[in-house]
């Protein structure tokens, strides 16, 4: 016959009573410190996101955002055979290589140069970062004027060396160069800082010694900095390259109006953000924008990926 267990006594029941808040801050409270991460990251990033793939399978117009005709996945295979897509993207492409190769590695020369001890190094540090800290509206207006056919300062200077003018914005690759000088001109200090602080851990027994090899400073700067801040300059191409797959504001204001949303007559320099922009601000076309955003979304993880496994593939070499 089974035998009953005994009841705790009252003071023990008392007692765990007594100890109930203690547990639950124990248990409960890490979960309550990161809830309003969660929640807020639920919010403003992973509704949108759900939402935004809810609204490309289907046709929305902008006025009437609250009727929506299921399509499937039609959207995706009329931005597969839409040639806009496919020059928005070569465009996208082009403009992030010519303004992402140059700028890491002027700012990979202005963080070592700055990395010296030299007078007045707050006063280049602090000049460095003033252009990212500058409206890119009005940074945008002001390459927009420099860059002008008829009276741009750019078109002047090379009219001192015989060159004719230049329609910077009529031409496919004039007009991308004049972006990608605005994207360069207002990233190069950011990314030299974020260099000059990962050279900075870098310790000085390294440079020592290889001093004391014989290696010269190009010597040392290839063999100690390189490899010591790698996965800096790692961190700052993925950054540039999620920045430029999103590049919006420069070509728009290059435009100077309706030339702006589409990126040129012909499309010169229309990127992915102007065609998103375009099908829904222009066209009222919810669904193919946001097919678009879906786009660029994909684009960046197959990046990541392709990423992820050319890394793999170097360490097992290495």
């Amino acid at each position: 016959m089974a035998t009953r267990t005994p009841a705790p006594p009252a003071s023990q029941r008392r007692r765990r009573w007594r100890d109930l808040p203690h547990r639950l801050d124990l248990r409960v409270a890490p979960y309550a410190f990161i809830a309003p991460f969660f929640v807020i990251f639920a919010a403003f990033s992973a509704y949108p996101l759900i939402f935004t793939f809810w609204v490309s399978l289907h046709r929305v117009e902008l006025a009437t955002m609250d009727r929506m005709e299921w399509l499937r996945f039609d959207n995706y295979t009329a931005l597969w055979n839409d040639d806009r897509f496919w020059n928005a993207l070569a465009n996208t492409f082009t403009i992030g290589v010519i303004s992402t190769v140059p700028q890491l590695l002027m700012a990979l020369g202005l963080a070592h140069l700055l990395n010296y001890k030299l007078r007045g190094s707050a006063f280049f540090r602090v000049a460095a970062l003033t252009p990212y800290a500058t409206s890119v509206g009005a940074a945008a207006l002001v390459f927009t004027m420099l860059f002008e056919r008829d009276f741009g300062m750019i078109n002047w200077g090379l009219g001192l060396f015989g060159f004719d003018n230049i329609d910077w914005e009529s031409r496919k690759w004039p007009a991308q160069i004049a972006i990608s000088c605005m994207v360069i001109w207002r990233w190069t200090g950011y990314n030299a800082l974020l260099y000059l602080a990962a050279m900075q851990a870098i310790p000085r027994e390294r440079y020592e010694a290889a001093a004391i090899d014989g290696a010269s400073r190009w010597q040392q700067f290839l063999r100690v900095t390189v490899p010591g801040i790698r996965p800096t300059i790692v961190f700052t191409i993925v950054l540039s390259t999620i920045g430029a797959t999103q590049l919006f504001g420069e070509p728009l204001i290059f435009g100077q109006g309706v030339n702006g949303i589409t990126g040129g007559a012909d499309n010169q320099y229309q990127t992915l953000g102007l065609l998103l922009y375009e099908e829904g601000w222009r066209n009222y076309q919810m669904g193919r924008a946001a097919t678009v955003a879906w786009a660029m979304f994909l684009l960046l993880i197959l990046l990541f990926v392709l990423h992820r496994v050319l890394r793999r593939v170097l360490s097992r070499r290495a």
